[in-house]
């Protein structure tokens, strides 16, 4: 086999020709499952092609919707697209719970994304310090005037310029740190051109100021110009709050109960094997609701996870305390989200999202998403210190494994019964499921 050449240039029939004939032996099956998936509007298909690079089908994930969600007083439905079978589940129960006990309440905590020029500088830091803050920032922002006036208008732009001195850390290691707000558009391409420029007006001011010696000139050196995902003056805050006595649960008291959901998420603060997973659960509510309305759920993760560690150890995101017989459960968390630009004014089910939610703008949108990552951590830990994850998890996943199986509609609604007091495993549906249909091995089927 050889690689190829210009393969992006081949139409999507010819790339799958290929792809099919030099790793799938030529199988007609395979060209069937990919063509399966191609949109019947030639046009929607068409807009679907050009989201990314060398597409040759589409790829489905469940879009569903967890409903009963009631934020600051307002009731939403929740649009998630993931393919996890509890997810859902949990955060609509999650929701129901709180329904009745006050809802969901959040708050903006920050609104101030950054980005960074990374130079070298071989010279006289403190000379660089005051050829900086003398004049320098003035003619920054000037430079970016034409970049940053629709912004600007919008009532965002360039909060804040400094210069970082990191050379403790890497010799000769400059930053400038520009701090922005970009309203309800995620910003890169906003933050990163601005950043660029900023790039090219240091390396113009800089050769030309007489008080540094041409060496100390020659000593620059642009790095790069780039974003950073890590956003934590740009955070939200999700909570529920009830008196104690609400949380009563079948079989368990309110007093118990919060003691050992408290307990779980005193762990989860300490213990990184298990505040690992801990946030894996809140990433499962929060990527869902992100991938729905056409963000960046990566930038969202390492963000988070980020943030999780920021004082040297991985810990929870979550926290909860008990004051005055109230019980208060919260997510504080960094996450930039857009509402405008990317996919949101192109793919159908992001503006369906988005209409569903009443077209937020970002900082609501950032509100709504805690609250599903919230949410999905509540009923994680209320399944864990009552019934157990597993009970709720395996009923789930009980469809998948009889979807593997080509289960008939009788015998999926035989095995709902059939487990409904039983502990869902791999090896007991497989078996049954060949007592049932007299099968001796699963190659009969």
């Amino acid at each position: 086999m050889q690689p190829i050449s210009g393969f992006s240039k081949l139409n999507k029939k010819e790339k799958i020709n290929w792809l099919t004939e030099n790793y799938l032996k030529d199988s007609k099956q395979a060209k069937k499952i990919l063509k399966q998936y191609w949109n019947d509007n030639a046009e929607l298909q068409r807009l679907h092609d050009e989201f990314s690079e060398n597409t040759i089908s589409n790829y489905y994930m469940p879009f569903g919707i967890a409903p009963n969600f009631l934020i600051d007083g307002n009731l939403y439905a929740i649009p998630m697209a993931i393919e996890e079978s509890s997810v859902v589940a949990a955060a609509s129960k999650a929701a129901k719970y709180w329904l009745d006990r006050g809802g969901f309440h959040t708050k903006i905590l920050g609104n101030k994304k950054l980005g960074h020029v990374h130079f070298m500088f071989k010279g006289d830091d403190q000379k660089l310090k005051a050829f900086f803050n003398s004049n320098l920032k003035d003619i920054l922002k000037a430079d970016t005037s034409s970049i940053t006036k629709n912004m600007e208008k919008r009532g965002g732009g360039i909060l804040s310029l400094e210069l970082v001195n990191k050379s403790a850390q890497i010799p000769h290691y400059y930053q400038i740190e520009a701090k922005f707000d970009t309203r309800d558009s995620m910003g890169a391409n906003f933050i990163n051109s601005c950043l660029e420029q900023f790039a090219k007006t240091l390396e113009r001011e800089l050769s030309k100021d007489e008080s540094f010696t041409q060496e100390e000139k020659d000593s620059l050196q642009i790095v790069m110009c780039i974003l950073s995902n890590f956003t934590p003056e740009n955070m939200v805050r999700a909570e529920v709050r009830c008196k104690v006595e609400d949380l009563a649960e079948e079989g368990i008291s309110a007093e118990e109960f919060v003691e050992k959901f408290s307990l779980a998420v005193k762990i989860a603060e300490v213990e990184p094997y298990r505040s690992t997973t801990h946030n894996k659960g809140i990433m499962n509510g929060i990527d869902a609701v992100v991938i729905a309305t056409g963000n960046d759920f990566r930038a969202v993760e390492a963000d988070a996870h980020t943030y999780a560690s920021k004082d040297g150890t991985y810990t929870s995101l979550t926290h909860c305390e008990v004051k005055d017989g109230e019980f208060r459960f919260w997510l504080d968390l960094p996450i930039a989200l857009g509402t405008v630009g990317g996919l949101t004014s192109l793919h159908p089910l992001v503006k369906f999202s988005l209409d569903l939610l009443g077209n937020p703008d970002a900082q609501k949108l950032m509100g709504i998403v805690a609250v599903a990552g919230l949410a999905q951590n509540f009923a994680a830990l209320r399944s864990l210190t009552t019934v157990g994850i597993q009970k709720g998890h395996m009923k789930m996943h009980l469809y998948n494994i009889l979807n593997q199986l080509g289960a008939n509609t009788r015998e999926r609604e035989y095995f709902t019964v059939y487990f409904r007091d039983k502990t869902v495993t791999h090896h007991a549906v497989v078996e049954e499921f060949m007592r049932i249909r007299k099968l001796k091995s699963l190659d009969d089927l």
